[in-house]
């Protein structure tokens, strides 16, 4: 017997959603079908590549990890041979997974989404969103294409091209002492509270920022929510610093915080646009590389770039 596209696809489905009635669903197909789909990969290669948890779904056993690799570059690669056949990129149709960093998703995604639509209309985008460690586990794991992330703990199987760069600031209370400066050293803040981004590397890159300006943060409160950071720092409870930055100075209870630039010497954090580097980017990865270049490069008014992912 030989191993069909289609089972490639069942089983690619089933892996990215860990569900095979998931996977059904999505493809619209009966769950009987991706289940022996499965079971005739499983016999024709000789690997179990999932293990069936009744109550909990599927998990991708060691063998089954590798298969998914290959099997997303089989499969990505097929794609590729069709779009090229075609030869009209305006025609670029499917689904593309993206995996989005939790704080960059509201200044990029919703907007991103309507891009395509207009240029793309035939192209479905599907976002995750996760820290630093899960983009790159999304990508390792099959379950996303792209993803869109801050330069933190990319695993060196990742290959990461940046797309922007942006240096931290502080936020401080409305009513601060402090808050009408152009800019102000983090020493200046040595004896007050901080509200800690509880992230994975993030957090870790708050602390070295101040640790390397002299200052041993007394850490008053943390979240890992980017709102609640700001939330907290508006309501006097300390200073946070931050890379993101609204259009406006509100935060979800209508309270109002101040940003003022470091003066210290601090680095900047980069976005990137990352994928497996045993991945073929389809046609339309590219589009959605070029999609979010152009995003990106449109808000800074240096015009949209024209880059694969």
């Amino acid at each position: 017997m030989d191993v069909t596209l289609t089972q490639l696809r069942y089983f690619s489905e089933a892996a990215a959603r860990l569900s095979m009635t998931a996977a059904a669903e999505r493809l619209n197909v009966a769950q009987s079908a991706v289940s022996s789909a499965v079971a005739q990969l499983e016999k024709h290669i000789g690997s179990q590549l999932f293990i069936r948890q009744r109550s909990k779904g599927l998990v991708l056993t060691q063998a089954g990890e590798l298969f998914l690799r290959d099997a997303n570059s089989v499969l990505a690669h097929m794609e590729e041979v069709v779009e090229n056949a075609k030869g009209d990129q305006s025609s670029v149709s499917g689904t593309v997974r993206l995996v989005c960093f939790t704080t960059l998703a509201p200044f990029h995604i919703p907007d991103l989404v309507s891009r395509l639509q207009d240029t793309h209309p035939k192209l479905r985008l599907e976002v995750l969103e996760a820290d630093a460690a899960g983009c790159s586990q999304a990508l390792l794991e099959g379950r996303a294409d792209l993803a869109l992330s801050y330069d933190l703990g990319i695993p060196p199987t990742v290959l990461a091209s940046p797309v922007n760069s942006v240096r931290p600031y502080v936020a401080l209370p409305a009513e601060h002492r402090l808050a009408g400066k152009q800019e102000i050293d983090l020493r200046q803040l040595a004896d007050e509270p901080f509200i800690l981004l509880d992230m994975p590397h993030s957090k870790e890159l708050m602390l070295s920022i101040l640790h390397e300006a002299g200052v041993q943060p007394e850490i008053r409160f943390q979240s890992a929510s980017y709102e609640t950071v700001r939330t907290f720092v508006a309501h006097a409870h300390g200073y946070s610093i931050l890379h993101q930055r609204p259009a406006h100075q509100l935060t979800y209870d209508g309270s109002s915080i101040a940003t003022v630039q470091i003066s210290n010497e601090v680095p900047s954090l980069r976005t990137v646009l990352a994928r497996l580097r045993t991945q073929r980017p389809t046609a339309r990865m590219r589009v959605v590389a070029q999609a979010i270049r152009a995003q990106i490069a449109e808000g800074q008014g240096t015009g949209p770039a024209e880059t694969t992912p």
